[in-house]
C-alpha cells in the first residue's frame, strides 16, 4: 500500500534506505504501529506550520485574518485588468449599466461581479442568405417561404438576395444590448423591406434593368429601419443572387415574354414604316400642291396675257378694221402653211412655176456642213 512504513521502502514522500524513514510532507512520518496516519494529527501539523507565516504566531488574530482579506482583494482587484484588440471595442458596465467605450491596449474595469466587459468584434463581415440556403458545390436549396415575392403588377417571382452586415463601429454598445438574435432580425428586416420594394416595381423592370437600383434601395430602407431599433450594425452591402419567376410557370412566362418582345419589335418595325412613308407622302402632296398653284400661276398669266393682246388687237381693228383683217388672213395662212410643202402654178397657163426653196436650203446646209467636218476629224486622228 502506498502508506507501507516497511523499512525497504518510502511512502509517497519518503526516502529509500534512509535511516529515519519516509516523512510525511508536514514534517514527520507515520508510526511505527504499521497503522495509518492519523487525519487529525495531520492538521494539527499543517496548522501548525502555518502559525509561522502569521504576524504574530496566532492564525485566528484580528491583523491576519485582515491581512488575508487584504490579499484576496487584492487579486481580485487585479482581474479587472483585460485587453482589447485591434478589430474590438470594450464595453464597459459597472452592476449591468452601461458606463463607457474604450480602444485597443490594455484597459481596466472592475472585475466580476461588479464590473463586467463586452468585446464585440467591429471588423468582421457577417453575410445572411435570404430565400436560400447554401450547400457544399454550390448547390443551393431553395427556401420558396422567404423568396417567392409579389411584384406591383400581380405577378409572382422568386428572388434570393445576401446582406452583408457588420457591428457599427460607432455604436457598439447598442449592438450588446439591444439585440439578442442579430443574425434573426436584420434577416427578417430586410426580407420585409424587399417584399415592400418589390411590391413597388413591375415585373418586366426587376427581371431586366432594376436590380441594381433593387438592391441599393432595399440596403437604405433596411439601414434606416435598424438605425430606428437602435441596432447598431451597419449594411454594407445587398446583393441580388438570382430573380426569376417561380419554376413551376417560368417556361409559360418565357414564352409571354418572348410574345411581348415579338409585338414590341412590330410595333417599332410600324412605326419606322410609318416615320418614314409619311413624310414622303407629304412631300409628294406638297409638290403637287406646289405644282397645281404654279400651273394655275401661268394659265391665268397666259390667260391675261391673251385677252391684252386681243384688247390690244381690237383697239387696232377699230382703227383700221380692212387692214387689220388682212394682216390676220396673212398671219394666219403663214401659221398653218408654214410647214406644208407646196406647189405653186402660174395663173397665166404657163405651168408649174420653178422657185427657190430657201426654207429646206438652210436646213440642209447644217446637215451636210456637219458630214463634210467627220472625214477631216478621222484623218487628224490618223
Amino acid at each position: 500500500m502506498p502508506w507501507s512504513n516497511q523499512s525497504g521502502g518510502g511512502g509517497p514522500w519518503g526516502q529509500r534506505g534512509g535511516s529515519g524513514g519516509g516523512k510525511s510532507p508536514w514534517g514527520s512520518g507515520p508510526q511505527d504501529s504499521g497503522t495509518p496516519p492519523d487525519l487529525e494529527d495531520i492538521l494539527r501539523r499543517g496548522q501548525d506550520r502555518l502559525k509561522d507565516f502569521i504576524p504574530g504566531g496566532s492564525f485566528g488574530g484580528g491583523k491576519g485574518i485582515l491581512l488575508l482579506a487584504l490579499a484576496v482583494v487584492g487579486v481580485w482587484l487585479l482581474t479587472g485588468f483585460y485587453t482589447v484588440r485591434p478589430n474590438e471595442i470594450g464595453i464597459n458596465m459597472l452592476f449591468g449599466k452601461y458606463t463607457g467605450s474604450s480602444g485597443e491596449g490594455l484597459r481596466y474595469n472592475w472585475p466580476y461581479p461588479i464590473g463586467q466587459v463586452r468585446k464585440p468584434d467591429v471588423t468582421r463581415q457577417e453575410r445572411i442568405e435570404v430565400g436560400y440556403v447554401s450547400g457544399a458545390g454550390g448547390r443551393n436549396r431553395d427556401m420558396l417561404e422567404e423568396s417567392l415575392m409579389l411584384t406591383g403588377d400581380e405577378n409572382i417571382i422568386d428572388i434570393d438576395f445576401d446582406v452583408v452586415w457588420q457591428v457599427n463601429p460607432a455604436r457598439a454598445q447598442d449592438f450588446v444590448f439591444n439585440l439578442q438574435n442579430p443574425q434573426g432580425t436584420i434577416k427578417a428586416v430586410a426580407e420585409s423591406v424587399m417584399r415592400e420594394v418589390i411590391g413597388r416595381r413591375t415585373i418586366q423592370g426587376i427581371l431586366t434593368t432594376e436590380q441594381a437600383s433593387v438592391a441599393q434601395e432595399v440596403r437604405q430602407i433596411t439601414q434606416s429601419s435598424l438605425d430606428g431599433y437602435g441596432a447598431g450594425v451597419l449594411i454594407n452591402v445587398v446583393q441580388l443572387q438570382a430573380a426569376q419567376p417561380p419554376a413551376d410557370v417560368r417556361q409559360a412566362f418565357f414564352d409571354v415574354n418572348a410574345a411581348q418582345q415579338d409585338a414590341v419589335r412590330v410595333q417599332n418595325e410600324a412605326e419606322t414604316f410609318a416615320s418614314r412613308t409619311v413624310p414622303e407622302a407629304r412631300g409628294e402632296a406638297a409638290r403637287t400642291v406646289q405644282q397645281a398653284e404654279a400651273y394655275r400661276e401661268q394659265s391665268v398669266a397666259d390667260a391675261s396675257g391673251q385677252a391684252a393682246r386681243f384688247s390690244k388687237v381690237y383697239e387696232e381693228y377699230r382703227k383700221a378694221p380692212n387692214i387689220i383683217r388682212e394682216r390676220i388672213f396673212l398671219e394666219t395662212m403663214e401659221r398653218v402653211l408654214g410647214e406644208v410643202p407646196k406647189i405653186v402654178i402660174d395663173q397665166n397657163g404657163q405651168g408649174v412655176l420653178p422657185f427657190l426653196p430657201l426654207n429646206e436650203l438652210q436646213r440642209r446646209a447644217p446637215a451636210t456642213g456637219s458630214a463634210a467636218t467627220q472625214p477631216a476629224q478621222q484623218g487628224a486622228t490618223r
